[in-house]
């Protein structure tokens, strides 16, 4: 049993697992008996399996744990395909949810395929709406309704409003969870909600203040304020007094160029959509543009690169 690590500096100034304190099995039927002590370097120390036995999903389940998205999604993607259904059933609905929002659209469907209708539902709730939506775009009419039959309705409704846009258009690739917030919340609040910690950063950079209902659709549009402006002003300033009014929303039959467009003019990380009433319907995000723009194949490419590049490097 390994009690204790010892940590050493390399000559990178990296932090690694030098020596183990271990602890062997006791050899006395006493309930206070230990088994005796011992040191050994962190390379000597391997997993015990029988032959030909391979790592449990659980484990490399655990091993995953510190990986961003998009090295999750990349790392299932190279197991062989029952491995990696294998995988993804041990992994928790969200974390599942966030591989598959950084992976090739025919992966995502492969895999969800894989799973059971139950739980593809369950992790759709967990994915963005414009993703889910994305997602579920390519599956068969059938197996799509059913799947937002199963879903959570709040969820459910979000995805449908979204399917009902073209993947082209500003209302396509929008999402519909922005930060929304009256004209009489304080700054106090706003960043109260920036917090949060499973915000998407681009969502987290301004928030979006409407007249009632608070929810997309929402009532009328008034403006925004960007995270960096509430920075400058006391905790119980009042949004409405601070809100930029010259940021010009765009249509939600805008097109995907007009969309990046006024991004890029304006050096905006998400931009207001809004339908022909002026109410905000969503947001567009940087994030959400570059999906679009890059070739499908843009996630495979980037891999392929890397792999040559250490091929290369040795």
């Amino acid at each position: 049993m390994i009690e204790d690590v010892a940590i050493e500096p390399n000559r990178l100034g990296e932090w690694n697992v030098g020596q183990l304190f271990l602890r062997k099995p006791k050899t006395s039927a006493s309930p206070f008996a230990k088994g005796p002590t011992t040191f050994a370097a962190w390379s000597e120390v391997a997993e015990k399996r029988a032959p030909g036995e391979s790592q449990s999903a659980e484990q490399l389940v655990a091993s995953y744990s510190e990986l961003h998205a998009a090295d999750l999604a990349t790392t299932l993607l190279d197991l062989p395909e029952q491995r990696m259904i294998e995988v993804a059933g041990e992994l928790s609905d969200d974390r599942l949810a966030d591989a598959l929002e950084e992976m090739p659209e025919d992966d995502q469907v492969s895999i969800l395929d894989r799973l059971g209708d139950e739980r593809a539902a369950d992790i759709l709730d967990q994915m963005e709406p414009d993703d889910a939506a994305d997602l579920l775009a390519q599956l068969p009419e059938k197996r799509l309704e059913h799947l937002l039959e199963l879903m959570e309705p709040e969820e459910a409704e979000d995805v449908r409003t979204l399917l009902r846009y073209g993947p082209d258009t500003a209302g396509g690739l929008m999402t519909t969870e922005p930060i929304i917030l009256s004209a009489d919340a304080t700054v106090a609040e706003a960043l109260a909600l920036i917090r949060r910690h499973e915000l998407h950063p681009a969502l987290a950079a301004a928030v979006f203040v409407t007249l009632p209902p608070f929810e997309t659709p929402t009532g009328r549009l008034l403006g925004v304020v960007h995270f960096q402006r509430m920075l400058r002003y006391p905790p119980h300033e009042r949004l409405g007094a601070i809100v930029d009014e010259t940021m010009e929303p765009i249509s939600v039959t805008a097109s995907a160029a007009e969309t990046a467009r006024l991004l890029a003019s304006y050096d905006l990380v998400s931009l207001p959509v809004v339908d022909a009433a002026n109410r905000l319907v969503g947001v567009v995000s940087i994030d959400d543009v570059l999906d679009y723009l890059l070739p499908d194949d843009w996630r495979t490419q980037d891999a392929d690169a890397d792999a040559a590049a250490k091929g290369g490097a040795r």
